[in-house]
This record gives C-alpha cells, structure tokens and sequence, in this order.
C-alpha cells in the first residue's frame, strides 16, 4: 500500500495541512518544517516526494542573501564568513547567492553606508553591528523597502529589526564569572575588557559578569572595564598595562573583540602565577592558548549551526515578505578547556 499525505504528515511531526501546503504552495511554510515533509516522504517512499523537493528546490532558488561582518583580521569572522557561504549554498541552491562584506571601520556611518549599499544586491541582510541612531534609521528605511535586516551575535534595538540570531548573553557574563571564581585559586582582581559598550552583547555579558560576583563571589574586586574598540593592537597594549598596573590580577575575561591582542600580550607580560583568563570563541588562536595554558576557557558561537539558523530565518523572511513577527533565535554555547580540544 503507497504511502498517503496523513502517513507522511505523521512520520514529520505536522499536520496534514502542512503538508499540502508544501506539495501544492497554497502558503509559507518554514523552510526547517519543509525539509522534514521531505525527509519524511522520502524515507517512506512517497510517491510525491520528488515534486516535495522540487517546491524546496524552487521556493529557495535565487534567494541573495547578505553578511556584513566585522574586521576581516579576526580568526572568528573570517571562519564565520566561510560558513555563512556555505550555509546559503547548500540552503538556497541551485541559483541562490551569498555575499559576505568584511568592516574594517566600524563606525555606524561606515555601517550605513554598507547597508544601503548591499541592499540593492540581496532580498534580505544581516549584520554584527554596535547598537546606533543610525544604524537603526537604516534599518526602519531598508525594511519600508522590503529588506529585512537581522542581528547576527549582538541584538539590536531597532524596531524594525527582523531578528536575532546569538547566544543568550546573560548565561554567557555569568559562566565566565563562574569559571574565574572557581578557578581563582585566592579571590583578588579581576580584569574585564569588552570592544565598545554599544555592543548589546557585550554590555549584557559584563552586567551579568559583574552580578554573578556581587552575588556569589563578593570577596573578588571586578576592576573597571577596559576598551578594545575591536582592535587587536590596542586590546594589546590595555592587557600589558592591565598586567603591570595589578600584579596582583587573578583573573581576566575578554567579553569582547581584540581577543588575538590579549594573547599576545599575555605573551609578553610578566602575567601572575595562577592567572585565569575566559575568552570567545574557538579559533586557531585560542584553541593554541588553551593547549599552551594562556587561556583557561573559551565559550563559543556554534559556528556552523548559527549560520544554518540564520540562512533558515533569513529565507523564511524573504518568503513571508514582511508578514512575520521579528524571530529570537537562541543557540546553546560550548565551552572549551585545555581538556576537550
């Protein structure tokens, strides 16, 4: 006996209804929810599932999606970029594009002018960017006009904002607090650098970084937070004069960019015995300096699932054309020591 509609709409967890409407387009229906019509109907061998993976097929062709990511220089955004490419290809073949724009001046004019720039070449748009008057007004503009934009590893506060795709930044501050007070052998000085305030990550992890010691470790002294801007040269020379001025530091935690500089000057710098340093983020660089012990934890992006997610609510965006509420995408975090990379 052939399998039937209801038969796949069990196997995929959905309804008849969803089903229908993925096989004949009657309406949208969320490109994850899709895939496993698809994978249910050919699993059981439905004699439909080929017209299914063609609806797939089609309603994803020629989606252009775009990127504006931050410093080309940083091991983290090159990779991401890497797989964001990689993401839109196996999710919008055979005709859908990627573009993936690098910022090196991270100035919301530069942001804007990006923006606006890339909307002429792509249906929707998402960005690692500083929260900003103006960069909000670019995004109410560039979604008047059909193009939504979503916030990529740091919210945004803009109201026509499409979406967030991130960690949730409050469990992040307070795993890295935990990881310092619990290392530490002795409490004492804990250092703390961020890339700018306007990033609502950052700004939300130092809170949470700061209230998990008030609350559960007030024996450590959290000093003011250093400024990275983002740049490895001046994350550099604020770790070095960090080091000399507290020697007595028992405990740094980079919630931000520059991380590259940190470990460099960490290098360099007379460090005290039993420093423990948290950082973001698994790359070439930090995976070495947690094999080397000049970092103890890196709590990180799930690089790939974050890019498939986004290129999920991205297309699922262009599908719907405005009619979708704004999407909060929260991705579970990995921490990494010296004992699991």
């Amino acid at each position: 006996m052939n399998p039937t509609m209801t038969d796949v709409a069990k196997e995929a967890g959905v309804g008849v209804a969803t089903v229908d409407r993925v096989i004949n387009k009657r309406a949208s229906v969320r490109p994850e929810t899709a895939q496993r019509v698809l994978e249910a109907a050919e699993n059981l061998g439905f004699r439909r599932a080929g017209l299914i993976r063609h609806r797939i097929d089609e309603r994803m062709a020629g989606y252009r999606l775009g990127f504006i990511l931050q410093k080309r220089s940083t091991h983290f955004y090159r990779a991401l970029g890497e797989a964001l490419i990689a993401a839109a290809q196996m999710q919008t073949a055979p005709h859908g594009k990627a573009i993936v724009e690098f910022l090196d001046e991270l100035t919301p004019q530069h942001m804007v002018a990006k923006l606006h720039e890339l909307s002429s070449k792509v249906d929707a748009i998402a960005i690692v960017a500083a929260d900003h008057p103006q960069i909000s007004q670019a995004i109410g503009q560039l979604s008047a006009q059909g193009t939504p934009v979503f916030a990529l590893i740091s919210d945004l506060t803009a109201e026509a904002c499409a979406g967030y795709v991130g960690l949730d930044q409050r469990k992040v501050g307070r795993t890295a607090a935990w990881a310092i007070s619990r290392l530490s052998g002795v409490p004492g000085k804990v250092g703390l650098m961020v890339g700018s305030h306007r990033y609502l990550c950052q700004e939300q992890a130092e809170i949470s970084f700061r209230s998990y010691f008030r609350e559960y470790a007030p024996e450590f002294q959290v000093l003011e937070t250093l400024i990275s801007l983002e740049d490895i040269h001046l994350a550099q020379v604020a770790t070095l004069d960090l080091l000399k001025r507290h020697p007595d530091l028992v405990g740094i935690y980079v919630a931000g960019g520059g991380i590259e500089g940190v470990i460099q000057a960490l290098q360099e710098g007379d460090g005290p015995p039993g420093l423990v340093t948290v950082c973001p983020d698994l790359t070439e660089i930090t995976r070495q300096a947690l094999i080397d012990g000049r970092v103890d934890m890196v709590i990180s992006h799930p690089q790939e699932w974050m890019a498939r997610r986004l290129v999920e609510v991205m297309s699922d965006a262009i599908c719907a054309k405005g009619t979708k509420d704004s999407v909060q995408s929260i991705l579970p975090f990995t921490t990494y020591t010296a004992a699991n990379v």
